[in-house]
């Protein structure tokens, strides 16, 4: 039997499972299985907890972090891998620091291993902050076309780690009457396919210094979800390039909840953090793998 825990972060919802010696070899198959939501524990992907010195993939990442001891290694839901999971690392810094895996006290930084590099998790009041990193702007225009969409909609490549795409919509009830029960189409289509955030502006677009955002997210991998942090993060990225560029704080609300966005400059230039709520739910035994 498999030892599990299921977590949430603003709804998106995530199985971990600690393997302590980096030894667990589990197919795109059985995740898939386990992430179904009739036959299996139902999730938006799968968490391996493994530490970083025992994976090939981000061993080398040590050098650059020794202190980064835990790889998060993120699975969509039909068992492919993922780059990174703006929700997910917040639910894997829960686990860890639940389960003494790991230390963060006030003012400190729990460094993490992804695909995408090294994140730096820290806490907040209610629950936890994630600097994502640099960002990437497309250049090229991506057309969306989507059921409930009267014509194909121009969106924008943002890559935060994980490669998305963005399209502005014109009020909540185009929104509303999205089906995203299918991938949306993305012409061209991008090589590792990409997550699709469809966005309304709120009105006013800010308040009290800061932006507002309404959003929905069909993912590569995950069909759509309540929530989902890089998407989010790309979304505010996004609209603040169509205006200008001078918007650094956002609120951005999701089916599953809401979770900020801030854009801050560094010595390797400008990066973007979210920051959310993050929740262990129950843990259970899975049939062997």
């Amino acid at each position: 039997m498999i030892e599990f825990t299921k977590g949430q972060g603003t709804g998106n919802d995530f199985i971990l499972i600690l393997d302590q010696v980096g030894q667990m070899d589990v197919s795109a198959e059985q995740v898939a299985q386990m992430c179904d939501r009739h036959f299996g524990i139902g999730a938006d992907g799968l968490i391996i907890v493994k530490p970083t010195s025992s994976d090939p993939e981000v061993s080398h990442l040590l050098d650059e972090e020794p202190e980064a001891k835990w790889f998060m290694d993120y699975r969509n839901a039909d068992g492919s891998k993922a780059e990174m999971c703006g929700n997910g690392i917040r639910v894997f810094a829960r686990y860890l620091l639940d389960n003494q895996l790991a230390t963060l006290t006030e003012g400190s930084t729990l460094p993490v291993a992804t695909r995408s590099g090294i994140r730096d998790v820290t806490a907040t009041v209610t629950g936890f902050a994630v600097d994502l990193g640099p960002f990437k702007i497309g250049g090229d225009q991506t057309l969306v076309s989507a059921r409930g969409l009267a014509v194909a909609r121009p969106g924008l490549e943002i890559n935060v780690g994980n490669p998305h795409i963005v399209v502005a919509l014109a009020d909540l009830a185009e929104l509303e009457n999205l089906d995203l029960s299918r991938m949306p189409e993305l012409e061209p289509a991008p090589v590792d396919g990409a997550n699709v955030e469809f966005v309304v502006l709120d009105e006013p677009l800010i308040s009290q210094g800061v932006a507002g955002l309404t959003i929905r997210i069909r993912e590569r991998g995950s069909g759509e979800t309540l929530s989902c942090g890089t998407g989010i993060a790309a979304a505010a990225v996004a609209i603040r390039h169509w205006a200008g560029g001078t918007q650094n704080h956002w609120k951005v609300k999701v089916p599953g909840g809401e979770v900020g966005v801030r854009i801050f400059t560094t010595e390797q230039g400008e990066h973007v953090g979210i920051s959310g709520p993050a929740e262990l739910s129950f843990t259970g035994q899975w049939r062997s793998l």
